[in-house]
């Protein structure tokens, strides 16, 4: 985090931050690094195109800025990273909560039309005005939370033209934010009457077009009883790496199905879920690059187990934590109480938290400029209303409000208004 030399002048220049805590650099960290934190008192931090140019002891500061922040010896995190969202989606799911504190499982609801399936209908009835005004809505929370990059997954389009009229829709929010929106393609749910057809379209429709438009450079699948055998997922995963798409997997959510291996063989940035991971699993993804991006919106919405983060962390798995924002299993609207939760859910400690909520986040997308800050890396900070960092993950949906900057420049709730250059 030292100075960058021969740095006379900056667009802008941060002063008064209290307590300045980042992850070392870019790039996952696992077992003792995902509790490494760099902390600076009494710091300063420079903004140049975007993107800090200089950092260190305010005392030691020998340049020029354009305009001066001064932020009251409050802590400074960098912005978080939310890996797994589901923002664009019509109707809602309150049937579904209904049936579950009635008892009714969550893969029951789904058989009889429920769950996924449920808001599949309602998304295809919606216009793409009404699902981008809706996810940039949903948007002001995550923001407003602390985010300042947020993936956002199709896949409740559920047919090639559904897909693709999602990611023009996500490509609506992205034009809209001041934040980093990154796009998933998500092959989410397979058509129970025309299954073999289904998967034919996306392999040879579906994929092409998505990747061929630059619509999404990411692909996820969904292994699970209900969704994807390995098979077929092995084979849209080979399609989508055919077409230049990386590559990311739900896995073990309800059931240890092979999902891990097979993120692991076809070289997945991330696998995502494991709520049904064991001993196995933990130790396969120790032997891998592959990051684990942990859940606990599901876990305390559906009552699933939480996934093994403490053993994950232990055995040098880089681990993630996401709010998986969707409607029906994890309507959580805060990045930063994912964190939070995941400590009490998966037994993480706080500085394993703020590592998975921002630089392992950032790998699982295959971003290496965000989720640290130190010269070169985008200008995104989290300033938090004391003075202690622990205060962001210590609280259940505080201690609040944040400031949040994206680029340098102080985001509204939206996330989509900047401020004007300075």
């Amino acid at each position: 985090m030292s100075a960058r030399p021969g740095t006379p002048s900056v667009e802008r220049l941060f002063t008064g931050i209290g307590q300045l805590v980042t992850p070392s650099g870019p790039g996952a960290k696992r077992g003792a690094q995902q509790s490494d934190l760099q902390v600076l008192h009494d710091a300063a931090l420079g903004v140049e195109g975007g993107r800090v140019a200089w950092l260190g002891p305010a005392a030691e500061w020998r340049g020029q800025a354009d305009d001066e922040v001064d932020l009251g010896g409050r802590a400074v995190v960098p912005g978080l990273v939310d890996p797994h969202t589901h923002l664009v989606w019509g109707g809602d799911r309150y049937r579904d909560l209904d049936e579950r504190l009635a008892g009714v499982p969550y893969e029951r609801i789904l058989a009889r039309g429920g769950g996924i399936r449920a808001t599949v209908r309602a998304t295809n009835a919606s216009d793409q005005a009404q699902l981008v005004h809706a996810a940039l809505t949903r948007l002001d929370d995550l923001v407003a939370s602390g985010a300042t990059t947020v993936e956002v997954k199709s896949g409740y389009g559920a047919s090639v033209q559904g897909e693709l009229a999602l990611l023009d829709a996500i490509k609506g929010v992205q034009a809209s934010a001041a934040v980093t929106v990154v796009p998933t393609l998500l092959i989410h749910l397979p058509d129970p009457d025309e299954r073999a057809a289904h998967l034919q379209a996306v392999r040879e429709r579906l994929i092409p077009e998505a990747a061929a438009r630059g619509l999404t450079k990411r692909l996820d699948v969904f292994v699970e009883r209900s969704a994807f055998s390995l098979e077929e997922a092995e084979e849209l995963l080979r399609t989508g790496r055919a077409h230049g798409l990386q590559l990311t997997l739900h896995a073990d959510q309800f059931h240890a199905l092979g999902g891990v291996d097979l993120a692991l063989r076809m070289g997945a940035r991330s696998v995502d879920h494991l709520e049904a991971s064991g001993v196995e699993q933990v130790a396969a993804l120790a032997d891998g690059d592959t990051v684990a991006t942990l859940l606990p919106g599901v876990s305390l919405e559906l009552d699933l187990p939480g996934a093994p983060g403490r053993a994950l962390v232990d055995a040098g798995v880089p681990v993630a934590v996401a709010s998986d924002l969707n409607p029906g299993s994890s309507p959580l609207f805060a990045t930063s109480l994912a964190l939070a939760l995941s400590l009490r859910v998966n037994r993480l400690r706080p500085a394993e938290a703020l590592v998975a909520g921002t630089v392992n986040a950032a790998a699982a997308l295959g971003l290496d400029d965000v989720g640290w800050l130190g010269v070169g890396a985008r200008a995104d900070l989290l300033v938090l209303p004391e003075r202690d960092w622990r205060s962001l993950v210590h609280g259940l949906g505080g201690p609040g409000p944040f400031e949040v900057y994206a680029a340098g420049r102080r985001v509204d709730r939206g996330g989509r208004v900047a401020e004007a250059p300075a």
